[in-house]
């Protein structure tokens, strides 16, 4: 069985099979045949993504009565205060429904390759970088959450699930993942 981390860059769906938009797919990438992803990033984001044939792995990954941790770096406008962080680490209504709570934190902005294209900037607007840790996966979730509390998100990007971080594994690049791996991605992240 094949289990790889691929750093999936901005623009390109998480599937092998056009879906007739502009966006490209997982096909130009050189990644196993028989290896699928397990879950999915939008088009617009980037970062870790999982592809494996072991469908032990899947169902482990995916089962929300696991509720298993994804970590994402968010790039947004304006400075959040202290309220609507903890607004957000509390739970927001999204389509009517609360968020589970989730671990948020303002971090120092990432070393992220410039993203292609860039995000927009604005002069007069401020933004910095949240890192937040949710155990759901919702349809554009973190991205809602962050318009919910007046903050939008600009950049997003997985940076770890479970406790398995992207590192240094460069945009479009993938790497073979081994037994000890897999078990990081498994295991809890540590609270830092």
């Amino acid at each position: 069985m094949t289990t790889v981390a691929f750093h999936k860059p901005h623009g390109v769906l998480s599937r092998f099979t056009p879906d007739g938009s502009k966006w490209r797919t997982l096909a130009g990438f050189g990644l196993p045949k028989d290896a699928f992803p397990i879950g999915r990033l939008d088009a617009d984001s980037e970062g870790l993504l999982i592809l494996s044939s072991d469908k032990s792995l899947v169902d482990a990954l995916m089962s929300p009565r696991r509720a298993h941790a994804k970590t994402y770096w968010a790039n947004v406008e304006r400075i959040p205060t202290s309220e609507a962080l903890a607004e957000l680490a509390a739970g927001v209504m999204i389509e009517n429904q609360r968020t589970l709570p989730a671990r948020v934190r303002l971090i120092d902005p990432p070393a992220l390759p410039p993203r292609d294209p860039p995000i927009r900037f604005r002069k007069s607007v401020p933004d910095c970088w949240l890192e937040l840790r949710i155990v759901e996966g919702r349809n554009r979730q973190v991205r809602r959450m962050t318009a919910a509390i007046g903050h939008p998100t600009l950049r997003l990007v997985r940076a770890a699930i479970g406790a398995y971080e992207l590192g240094d594994l460069a945009p479009a690049a993938s790497r073979v993942l081994d037994a000890r791996d897999i078990a990081r991605l498994l295991a809890s992240p540590t609270d830092a």
